[in-house]
């Protein structure tokens, strides 16, 4: 009885281990969708990424990032996908370590934002939209200043957004 211990312990470490997964049934959506957007960008694509935009400020924002997966989806109607292929995703998240962080419902959709923290750091992070007619998932994996994460924005195929809510001071010189 004393040996089952251990080797049951070992048994339980990769499972409390685990990252964030794309369920086989969300990648079969893809087959479904009129329009699908898939991003990969392995630690190899993000160390070479870095490099590039080394200089440019947010090198520093994706040097602790192992990956960043985008899955998106858009359909012609609602009811492409289900309810338990999202609830694959939100299963996940209720993991050892995350944190839901933002959860909205209402009858146009849900959206959910997730951080998993080691300790002060946070090391990962999951945004999950579902609306009628379209699911985006997102999943940064690995160090992520928050702080700094909007800086990313205008690189590596992100959009840049404006986070500033005052209108632009102008002088008038008489």
């Amino acid at each position: 009885m004393k040996t089952a211990f251990p080797c049951l312990v070992l048994l339980l470490v990769p499972v409390c281990a685990q990252e964030i997964k794309f369920p086989p049934e969300l990648e079969k959506l893809a087959s479904k969708a009129v329009e699908t957007t898939n991003v990969t960008l392995d630690s190899d694509m993000l160390k070479a990424a870095s490099k590039t935009l080394q200089g440019q400020g947010p090198g520093v924002q994706i040097s602790g990032l192992k990956g960043i997966y985008v899955r998106s989806f858009k359909f012609a109607k609602e009811g492409e996908y289900s309810l338990a292929d999202v609830e694959a995703i939100r299963t996940q998240l209720r993991g050892p370590g995350w944190k839901s962080i933002v959860s909205t419902r209402s009858k146009k959709g849900s959206a959910d934002v997730a951080v998993k923290r080691d300790g002060d750091r946070v090391v990962g992070l999951v945004v999950l939209a579902a609306e009628p007619k379209e699911l985006t998932f997102v999943n940064l994996d690995g160090s992520i200043e928050l702080d700094k994460l909007g800086e990313l924005g205008g690189t590596l195929g992100i959009p840049k957004i404006s986070t500033s809510h005052s209108p632009k001071s102008e002088t008038t010189k008489k």
